[in-house]
């Protein structure tokens, strides 16, 4: 019932959003996969056309917001429409908070919070025009609970819970949704990079004693953008294997 739908898919170089637009491609939906470098979305655009797919990969970097309006200005010369944003593209600058520079605290909220506000207000423009819509914003299960180290990735975080709800109130008479996905502990990398001590510590707060998968999160994206969700707006949808504070 997705098929023919367009969607935007930012951070969709690797990882959880390259699944996310893997799974909306299997829907039928065209995906726009946006990276912060020419070739970083190219492998999840091969990945999709490998499948029957249809997408296109964009370089964009969504703290810029000139760049960020230039790009929905397009997708609305080519396309001619947008029913799906995904909000995926994050950074990480990691360190205590006596210790962080300014610098690493504006780069994080600037991509992060800010970067998801620039699409937000670009698609909402597309998706108001047309009388429907569905926003999913990535979060993070640190944004509800905290990590040492972490101050400027939880504050950006946490930022898009409050940011998804009042966008929510905002378009809902439009029958466009708003949510969020508040991923835990998810098999990348970084997670893939710890030594056996440290995973076994994550795993002793995960009552169901794995980590999650990138498909795990895009599943649940799948659903908030489907018409079985219709109904469902200004929710956080928790994926972490029941772990909470």
């Amino acid at each position: 019932m997705m098929k023919g739908q367009v969607a935007l898919v930012t951070g969709a170089s690797r990882g959880i959003g390259q699944a996310i637009s893997l799974k909306l491609a299997s829907e039928g939906v065209f995906v726009i996969a946006t990276a912060t470098t020419d070739t970083g979305a190219n492998a999840t655009v091969a990945a999709i056309l490998a499948q029957g797919g249809a997408a296109q990969a964009v370089r964009l970097d969504v703290a810029d917001s000139a760049a960020v309006e230039a790009l929905f200005k397009k997708i609305a010369a080519e396309h001619g429409r947008l029913d799906i944003l995904v909000n995926n593209a994050g950074i990480t600058k990691d360190g205590l908070m006596m210790r962080m520079k300014d610098s690493d605290w504006d780069s994080v909220l600037d991509t992060n919070l800010k970067g998801t506000f620039n699409c937000m207000r670009e698609a909402s423009k597309l998706m108001t025009k047309a009388r429907y819509g569905r926003v999913v914003n990535i979060s993070s299960v640190v944004g509800e609970m905290g990590n040492p180290g972490q101050a400027n990735y939880c504050a950006s975080k946490a930022g898009l819970f409050g940011l998804t709800k009042s966008a929510a109130r905002e378009l809902a008479k439009r029958n466009i949704t708003v949510n969020a996905v508040a991923p835990g502990f998810i098999e990348t990398d970084m997670t893939a990079a710890l030594p056996e001590k440290g995973r076994e510590a994550l795993l002793q707060n995960i009552p169901m004693e794995r980590l999650g998968s990138a498909d795990d999160v895009a599943y649940a994206v799948g659903f908030l953008v489907s018409p079985q969700a219709a109904y469902i707006t200004g929710q956080v949808l928790s994926v972490n294997g029941g772990m909470y504070m």
